[in-house]
């Protein structure tokens, strides 16, 4: 048959890009390149207000937003020509930045069972974790795709808050508890979270609650009062840099009573407030539920296999799934067509969101292989980088390093191609080199288990 003959999906033309194997999915990721069509976000109420809108919006001049967990979510604080996103970057790496992350719903388990349905869901032991504690965790289908990544927080023995990502996440545990009987309660509760991110975090903190934050652990919790309101503060972020987050109870009455003295002491100390920073979280290799990982990826194909521990002999949703794929990658079967890794791309900066996943070719061929995730232009090391997922056929034959975690600590130095619009591209039509990295590119202030793993073995070695 000649190339005439075939159909445009035949030839590999499709604008959604079939050359691309997703045939691993259910549901292929739309690669199409739509670009930004400059709609007009509608607001409505069927999207939920969180407590911080006006804030966010009237006062501090959001300017744009995305819908994330069916709430409205400030995306630009920092108008273009003031320097947009890069300006947000800025403050929060040298500064001190406030977020509005009312986004992050806390579905709450509480119950004499509370402990046993937790651990049933996650991968990671939730036997394990003190009251007045948190985690970083997964859960997963029984296929081993990862339904959520929250920070699961223990505020009582009884008590768990899961501070969810971008995904339904309350049906699902309502869902398995049908049949199970487990004796617990599962609601979202009114309770919202606001972030502060940056350098002078601590300094802040200080300020509005006392000197007593400063004993916080990383991942630690503790109760406090801002302008006579309880509020629920833990060391934690999605950025990188040191921080914490306020969980404000009765948010719907105590929202903005909570934001203005933190907001206020956020400039006090040469800060603003931001939208949630993605540049950053992207050089300290943090996912992105949705750009990064659905519920159709493994915690293998993205850097969270760490979150697969052998020493947890008690059963959780996914369990016999993910065993099987870590003894195959164990025997140099990876069991997923593409795999996710660093990238350092070149190009013009990249200095906003992106708005497709943009294609990854092998240069050798000039065949279209896989898709960035999430890049962005980083200042610090002067060059876009980014997370991207290609063909774990490809990486097998190029590197001895097992595809698992470890790969995102090895120098491989293997080459593609990507397809930026031509506003990043160096040619308008022509693909830019990058090359895989080490992930993170740049290290976190709190490391992230993983890591703290490595940098211990990396100091026994050196004893």
């Amino acid at each position: 048959m000649s190339d005439n003959e075939m159909s445009p999906a035949e030839r590999g033309d499709h604008p959604n890009h079939p050359s691309v194997d997703q045939s691993d999915r259910v549901l292929p990721r739309n690669l199409r390149q739509t670009g930004d069509p400059g709609i007009e976000m509608l607001v409505s109420t069927r999207v939920r207000k969180s407590p911080f809108f006006d804030k966010s919006f009237n006062e501090n001049g959001a300017w744009r937003c995305t819908v994330y967990n069916r709430l409205y979510h400030p995306r630009g604080l920092v108008e273009p020509e003031d320097g947009g996103a890069m300006a947000e970057y800025e403050a929060l790496t040298n500064a001190v930045t406030i977020w509005d992350v009312a986004v992050e719903r806390q579905i709450r388990v509480k119950g004499p069972d509370a402990e046993a349905l937790t651990d049933y869901v996650i991968t990671r032991d939730a036997t394990s974790i003190e009251p007045m504690h948190g985690k970083y965790v997964i859960l997963c289908n029984e296929d081993g795709g990862i339904l959520n990544d929250p920070v699961l927080l223990r505020v009582e023995e009884d008590e768990f808050w899961f501070s969810i990502s971008d995904s339904t996440l309350m049906q699902w545990l309502q869902g398995v508890n049908v049949g199970m009987d487990f004796d617990v309660e599962i609601d979202e509760i009114d309770v919202a979270p606001m972030q502060i991110q940056g350098p002078r975090a601590e300094d802040v903190m200080v300020d509005v609650v006392g000197d007593e934050v400063k004993d916080i652990p990383y991942y630690g919790l503790m109760d406090a009062d801002i302008n006579g309101c309880d509020v629920l503060v833990s060391q934690t972020g999605f950025s990188g840099e040191a921080g914490f987050e306020v969980y404000v109870r009765e948010a719907s009455k105590n929202g903005e009573a909570v934001w203005d003295p933190v907001h206020e002491a956020v400039v006090d100390h040469g800060g603003m407030q931001i939208a949630p920073g993605h540049h950053r979280r992207i050089a300290a290799g943090i996912q992105s539920w949705g750009q990064d990982m659905d519920h159709e990826t493994s915690p293998f194909q993205v850097n969270l296999g760490y979150h697969v521990r052998d020493e947890k002999e008690a059963d959780y949703i996914g369990k016999e799934a993910l065993e099987r794929q870590k003894e195959q990658i164990e025997n140099g079967e990876y069991p997923f067509n593409l795999k996710q890794v660093g990238l350092k791309i070149a190009g013009e900066p990249i200095r906003d969101y992106a708005p497709d996943f943009w294609l990854i070719s092998d240069p050798e061929t000039g065949e279209e292989c896989g898709y960035l995730t999430s890049p962005w232009y980083n200042p610090d090391l002067e060059t876009n980088i980014g997370m991207g997922f290609v063909p774990a056929e490809k990486l097998q034959a190029e590197t001895d390093v097992p595809l698992n975690d470890e790969i995102y600590d090895a120098e491989l130095d293997i080459e593609f191609e990507v397809h930026l619009p031509d506003e990043y591209a160096e040619d308008p039509g022509e693909p830019v080199y990058a090359t895989t990295a080490r992930v993170p590119f740049k290290e976190s202030v709190n490391p992230s288990a993983r890591e703290q793993a490595k940098l211990n073995a990396k100091r026994e070695a050196e004893e």
